[in-house]
């Protein structure tokens, strides 16, 4: 095993998925493993469920994890689209046991997805404030400052025009309503005009499963702010986990 590889897994609301990164290049070294998320999604469903992942990549080293929670100092405080048992839970001291481990890292997962990209992927090397939004079940948010991550943002509960943001502009929203893309982009350009009154990003980054066909949507959008697409997709999660586990990014 080399020294900079780690093994991150992203939990998500309907798959764990794990692989070896090499955290020096952001690159996949092994077979993704992807197995179900249990339903319900309990903290000890999940942890088990982990464990199955970690075995999988036969891996006895450090290992960082992502959950769609707010995570500070390894306790989840709340629970999108997993049990609503999980918040108050001990997350890093729940998979150190499970796995009969130290050197596990734990992180909401918006904010795994935004240190990969920012350091392998569209935000690499762009100065000032970078704003992560991951488009899917829900919408996710990671913004860093010049490289570093300010943890835990949760932009998707914003508030915009008396709504819950991410209940009108989610990819699950959009389908849910059968919204054209030129609707949902409308909707999506007034989100990120409420984004840029409040942080003033220099750099918005749209990951997510809609960024593999921004050509349906993107020209659509309209914002002061520079927009591109994320380039790591469905593995920034994965990549920033691993990264997590290298740096001891348990916010």
């Amino acid at each position: 095993m080399n020294d900079a590889w780690r093994l991150g897994i992203d939990v998500g609301g309907t798959g764990v998925k794990g692989n070896v990164v090499d955290t020096t290049s952001g690159e996949l070294v092994a077979e993704r493993v992807r197995i179900e998320t249990p339903h319900p999604a309990t903290p000890e469903a999940v942890a088990d469920t982990v464990a199955a992942v970690v075995e999988a990549h036969a891996w006895e080293g450090p290992v960082g994890i992502t959950l769609p929670s707010v995570v500070k100092d390894g306790i989840a405080h709340t629970a999108a689209n997993i049990d609503p048992t999980w918040p108050g839970t001990d997350a890093v001291t729940l998979f150190g046991e499970r796995l009969g481990r130290r050197g596990v890292h734990v992180l909401n997962d918006a904010d795994a997805a935004g240190l990969a990209e920012v350091r392998f992927g569209a935000g690499q090397g762009v100065a000032g404030v970078v704003c992560l939004l991951t488009i899917g079940t829900g919408i996710g948010s990671a913004v860093f400052h010049d490289g570093e991550l300010l943890p835990s943002t949760e932009f998707g509960h914003l508030q915009v025009d008396g709504h819950d943001a991410e209940t009108r502009i989610s990819a699950a929203a959009r389908e849910r309503e059968e919204l054209s893309w030129g609707k949902w982009a409308k909707r999506f350009s007034r989100y990120l005009q409420v984004l840029e009154d409040l942080i003033w990003p220099d750099l918005f980054i749209l990951g997510g499963g809609v960024s593999k066909k921004p050509d349906k949507w993107l020209p659509l959008l309209e914002a002061r702010t520079r927009i591109v697409t994320a380039k790591l997709q469905n593995q920034a999660g994965i990549v920033g986990a691993a990264m997590a586990a290298v740096e001891g990014t348990s916010p």
